[in-house]
């Protein structure tokens, strides 16, 4: 049996070592031709990684390299981000933004501005960071996806009038998760009379209950809490893994190897024991899209995985991801061979629940993503997934939201027949709803393709890994510490 021991740490004591030691956020646009690399140097904190990474990719930034070391009470991270244009941050304010951002992620406490530089820019010590956000009632809902079901939970919210103001839905694996945030539609403000709450959760069971056969999972669950304190994406994640969707999931063609299969781009997990420092060393290969580095490390942190080191890279539209973990309590759970494929299905399910209706190896269904932007009114939800579902398709992702007094948000939408989605379901969709409806053909999951240059190798190199986290690692983090400097307390 292993037995390990975690040193108690006063909250007094991490106060003080905050104190003294202030994050620092560097962005500088020197070092790296076609990238702009964030460099971040803190005391070490549970779940400051998957924080960072959070800031930077709800800034819709796009992470083509990442270098991580937290071994021991440091935390020391690299990060090369593009704008969703390919190009490096050029804006000050959002530099700034993200300096102020990042520092708040590991102290809360009010501080100075930051100052910017042209082609340097550092933050030294805590920033200013103040979330105001009005209470609504969140519901939320797993359970079998089928056709039409956010359709008919649109239509019974509209019946019990509350008013969607904003939504997530995710499937997977013929699963079902949804986050709906609503209020009172004859006033602003969340649903707080018990009875209506009990009557809303009570018709929206009965909607899941009429296609459920016994023993299905299902859950409702309404909440009235601040909107924003658990970040909507990670909570589908975590909604999913505890609906297991990923039982379904299958490594490529059933290996759990992780070798790459010649012709197939699929997502390859491997999980192998690293003697040396105790830690198991977790690889992972798939098409590199937007979020992957987040949906990876949702999973890890909520199944208690720490990263202690890891190297991501991506390169002609695949990326390569190596992380050195152990588990929070007891480091030999993944000795068993069920715990290691458990890990490696949970790790595919989180990278392909974003794009769940497109098969991996043989992308024979085909989706459409429809972006509207109308006047923000009651019934929208249940109007627009009620074309679709009038048209014979399915739903397989939603995000929608308001800006100001307008409703903005994206359907990811399939056939149901399998066949690829008519482009004259916008004009329907902008004929019942009104305002803007805009349609991608080129792809549902728009994939940026990363801004390094592709280097010439054969077919037959292209499919292997080509680095690992002990032969680089050690050279980029010494090279990185010299440039972070002397940090002033």
């Amino acid at each position: 049996m292993e037995i390990f021991y975690q040193p108690h740490i006063d909250p007094e004591i991490e106060s003080l070592i905050e104190r003294i030691h202030p994050p620092r956020v560097c962005i500088e646009n020197d070092s790296c031709q076609y990238c702009s690399v964030v460099k971040v140097d803190s005391a070490n904190k549970d779940g400051i990684l998957l924080d960072m990474v959070q800031v930077l990719t709800d800034l819709g930034l796009n992470i083509s390299r990442s270098y991580i070391s937290s071994d021991g009470g440091w935390f020391m991270d690299v990060f090369h981000v593009t704008d969703q244009a390919g190009k490096k941050l050029t804006d000050q304010k959002l530099m700034l933004h993200i300096q102020q951002a990042l520092c708040a992620t590991r102290s809360r406490r009010q501080g100075n501005d930051a100052e910017v530089h042209s082609s340097n820019s550092c933050c030294n010590g805590p920033q200013s960071q103040v979330n105001v956000s009005k209470e609504n009632t969140a519901l939320e809902m797993t359970g079998l996806d089928r056709p039409g079901i956010l359709s008919e939970i649109s239509a019974v919210l509209v019946d019990l009038g509350c008013h969607v103001t904003s939504a997530m839905a995710w499937t997977h694996n013929d699963r079902f998760a949804c986050i709906i945030y609503v209020e009172d539609a004859s006033r602003p403000g969340p649903i707080n009379n018990p009875t209506r709450l009990a009557q809303v959760e009570e018709q929206l069971e009965t909607v899941f209950e009429a296609h459920a056969g016994n023993g299905e999972r299902k859950r409702v669950r309404l909440t009235t809490f601040a909107a924003g304190r658990t970040h909507p994406e990670r909570r589908l994640h975590q909604l999913m893994y505890a609906d297991r969707d990923y039982e379904s999931c299958r490594a490529c063609h059933g290996d759990y190897s992780g070798e790459h299969k010649k012709g197939c781009d699929g997502t390859h997990v491997s999980v192998s024991r690293c003697e040396d420092k105790g830690y198991w060393m977790v690889n992972v290969r798939s098409r590199d899209r937007p979020k992957l580095l987040f949906d990876t490390l949702c999973v890890l942190t909520d199944m208690q995985y720490v990263v202690f080191h890891a190297a991501i890279r991506s390169k002609s539209s695949i990326a390569d991801q190596e992380y050195f973990i152990r588990h929070v309590g007891s480091n030999s759970t993944l000795n068993k061979e069920t715990e290691r494929q458990k890990l490696i299905l949970c790790l595919i399910s989180a990278i392909e629940r974003r794009v769940s209706h497109v098969c991996p190896v043989t992308p024979t269904i085909k989706g459409l993503r429809v972006d509207v932007r109308t006047e923000n009114k009651l019934g929208l939800l249940s109007n627009v997934t009620r074309v679709f579902r009038e048209n014979g398709l399915s739903v397989s992702r939603i995000e929608i939201g308001t800006d100001g007094e307008q409703a903005v948000g994206s359907f990811f939408v399939t056939d149901s027949s399998g066949q690829e989605v008519n482009a004259g379901i916008a004009e329907l969709v902008r004929q019942e709803c009104g305002g803007t409806v805009v349609i991608d053909h080129k792809s549902p999951h728009r994939v940026t393709p990363s801004p390094l240059k592709a280097e010439t190798k054969s077919n037959t190199e292209e499919a292997k890994p080509r680095f690992s986290l002990g032969s680089m690692l050690r050279s980029q983090l010494e090279r990185l510490s010299g440039n972070f400097g002397p940090i002033r307390s």
